[in-house]
């Protein structure tokens, strides 16, 4: 899988250029990461299991693009999530599935790398609630499986994050009363 990381390299450069252009503007950097993704991932032709195989890698890019210049992972985060649903045109259980294993994804490579994976699970369902309503999707589910993907990714990556990460993810988050479900820990523990 590593040998194709290339390929997404591009998303790595234009997610810090983005970012470094938006001037810390929450609404642009959101809206440029969206795009970006989306472009790079109708240029791959990728779809369906294709996507889901090289998911892993666009999120790795992705947050290292937003690591190079100190972005704020929360709002990149959103923007990911946004890009990739935007792309896949995916709707109903289909989108739902690629919110779940984007945002694992999303927070292992944010824990990976030292970044707050409480601000990117809370970008991450941000994000799911904002396009909710486009992709045909319950926001409040939306929402609470964008949670649940990031939690159970946070555990993954060590206790300390799960528990920062549950704790963000407590009460309402863009007017959405988020669920998820224990047990939050992995067997490792």
């Amino acid at each position: 899988m590593r040998k194709h990381a290339k390929a997404w390299t591009s998303v790595q450069h234009g997610v810090a250029a983005a970012v470094k252009g938006a001037g810390g503007a929450a609404v642009i950097v959101v809206d440029e990461v969206s795009a970006i993704l989306e472009a790079a991932l109708k240029d791959s032709g990728k779809i369906g299991a294709a996507l889901v195989g090289a998911l892993a890698q666009i999120a790795e890019q992705t947050v290292r693009g937003a690591a190079n210049v100190g972005a704020e992972i929360g709002l990149v985060a959103q923007g990911f999530l946004r890009g990739l649903l935007r792309a896949t045109k995916e709707t109903g259980e289909d989108a739902l599935v690629t919110i779940g294993y984007a945002a694992a994804c999303f927070v292992k490579q944010a824990g990976m790398l030292g970044l707050d994976c409480a601000a990117a699970a809370v970008g991450l369902v941000e994000g799911a609630v904002g396009l909710a309503k486009d992709l045909g999707l319950d926001a409040a589910r939306a929402a609470s499986v964008a949670a649940q993907a990031a939690l159970t990714a946070a555990y993954d990556v060590g206790a300390a994050v799960g528990d920062n990460v549950r704790d963000a993810l407590k009460g309402t988050i863009a007017g959405i009363k988020v669920v998820v479900k224990e047990p939050f820990r992995t067997k490792a523990r």
